[in-house]
């Protein structure tokens, strides 16, 4: 395990939606969002894809049980915490573009 947060979250879905569904939401709710990612639906977001980073990658699965789906997100919590959050904040709030200084790549390993 490198640095980082990995969540599973467990949502029930509205009647009638699936976990496809909810995926999609996701994709046009972040579209354009520079620090949000929605791979491809066969992959799962692993913490060594935002190690040192300010990004955040989210995917969707369907659960097992009926009506629900898993939700898996990771984040590097001392990039994407506190300090990038401020720095993202400055930038947005000073009418800077919104990357500037924290929109380098995933460090490997």
């Amino acid at each position: 395990m490198s640095r980082g947060e990995l969540c599973t979250s467990y949502v029930r879905l509205a009647a009638g939606k699936t976990a496809a569904d909810l995926r999609q939401h996701l994709i046009e709710t972040y579209q354009g969002d520079p620090f949000i990612t929605i791979p491809d639906e066969d992959v799962l977001p692993q913490t060594q894809m935002v190690r040192g980073s300010n990004y955040v990658v989210i995917n969707v699965v369907p659960d097992r049980i009926p009506g629900r789906a898993i939700v898996i997100s990771t984040l590097d919590n001392l990039v994407k915490g506190s300090a990038g959050q401020a720095i993202q904040n400055f930038n947005v709030a000073y009418g800077l573009e919104e990357t500037t200084g924290i929109a380098q790549l995933p460090l490997f390993p």
